[in-house]
């Protein structure tokens, strides 16, 4: 039997009209579907009636599937013939474990390609009315992971690099770590007064965003119960929200996210 093949597909960041023209075709013609938590819904109606849909979530501390079992589960399904989409949040190579599940299809001889996705550290900032550069206050940007512990000898981040080189940060899975990653930043030269915002849920009708500083967002954030999925953006830019927020009259008019199926056309060869 001829293996089949492995779409590994960028789902984009939550707001299901964000994912691309070609991640939508891998969805509706894939015989398999492995989706992560993180996953818009509505995006599994747009699967074949026959289509196996398998959840993959992780969530912190709760493994649905280990990433072990997600690689033996790719490489089943596609030696069985099948056409397999494998669909993850944001972009798959931005801390969503792309590459390594390429290295194990490769490494198996399993033909595979790439869809990229919006992923949540810009898309998330945009609809919170934040550009992540800009002319006149940011001409460089950082993402980050977050969630790295320096008593668990998981920090292994250039501390000085970015907070003095990098203009615009965006750390992925930090809410947890927060304080440390406020210190960490003040203690190697970033101004305790640099404009800071929490996103939670971006691009979605959940979303909510919180602003402060470096030296207040971490007691913000902890006073309005700020929980994941969240970035946690640092840099001037943040200030920019003020004249720019746009998505939360959006869902205030309710023009969209309420009652609004996704409205996209069926792409056929």
């Amino acid at each position: 039997m001829k293996p089949g093949k492995v779409h590994l597909v960028g789902a984009g960041p939550g707001d299901p009209k964000l994912i691309t023209v070609y991640g939508l075709e891998c969805i509706q013609k894939a015989d398999v579907i492995a989706y992560d938590r993180l996953v818009n819904p509505e995006l599994l109606n747009y699967a074949k009636e026959d289509a196996e849909l398998v959840y993959c979530g992780k969530a912190p501390g709760k493994h649905h599937l280990i990433q072990n079992e997600i690689h033996e589960l790719l490489v089943e399904k596609a030696l069985q013939g099948k056409n397999v989409t494998r669909l993850k949040g944001g972009d798959p190579f931005v801390f969503g474990r792309g590459g390594e599940e390429a290295e194990i299809l490769a490494a198996n001889g399993i033909e595979y390609d790439i869809v990229p996705g919006i992923t949540a550290g810009i898309a998330a900032p945009a609809y919170a009315g934040i550009p992540v550069t800009h002319r006149e206050h940011a001409s460089s940007y950082a993402i980050v992971t977050g969630h790295g512990r320096d008593y668990k000898g998981q920090d292994n981040l250039n501390w000085q690099a970015l907070a003095q080189g990098i203009d615009t940060i965006a750390f992925y899975m930090g809410i947890g770590n927060m304080p440390f990653i406020c210190e960490k930043l003040m203690e190697h030269g970033r101004d305790g007064k640099t404009p800071v915002a929490v996103i939670e849920w971006g691009t979605t009708d959940k979303q909510r965003t919180i602003t402060g500083t470096l030296s207040s967002i971490s007691s913000k954030a902890v006073k309005e119960e700020i929980q994941n999925p969240s970035i946690f953006l640092v840099g001037d830019v943040v200030q920019l929200r003020e004249k720019i927020q746009w998505f939360e009259r959006v869902i205030e008019s309710k023009s969209i996210m309420e009652g609004n199926e996704l409205e996209c056309p069926s792409f056929k060869n």
